[in-house]
């Protein structure tokens, strides 16, 4: 069983920078790869960024690419999203998602293993 609580969501302006967190509990959290997902109002959740289990693998969607980076640290059971030159269209829920079947499957969105609750990220003009 993995509990996943995310923070550090907020109002930022346009350009502005935001570190999301992921706190996982359980001591299998090593076994997972870990991901950020969002869902803006009114559209479905969409994939943001992965990382594989050992942290050398990443995954990032088109859309942020060059201004997001996730990260782990297995040993604190935490993962990280580092968002850097935030636009308005960034502004949705973060969930952060930990799957075993991997970075792929992860990717795909669905039957995910865990979500979290969500963190709001707003970016204002």
């Amino acid at each position: 069983q993995v509990q996943l609580a995310e923070s550090g969501g907020g109002l930022v302006q346009a350009g502005g920078s935001l570190r999301l967190t992921c706190a996982a509990s359980g001591r299998t959290f090593g076994n997972y790869a870990m991901g950020w997902f969002r869902q803006a109002p009114g559209k479905e959740r969409e994939f943001v960024a992965g990382i594989s289990w050992s942290g050398t693998s990443t995954l990032y969607a088109d859309s942020v690419k060059g201004r997001i980076t996730i990260s782990r640290d297995n040993a604190k059971n935490t993962v990280y999203l580092q968002m850097n030159s935030l636009k308005p269209e960034d502004t949705a829920v973060y969930y952060c998602a930990a799957e075993q079947l991997g970075l792929q499957r992860l990717r795909r969105g669905g039957r995910i293993d865990y979500w979290g609750q969500g963190t709001q990220v707003t970016v204002s003009s």
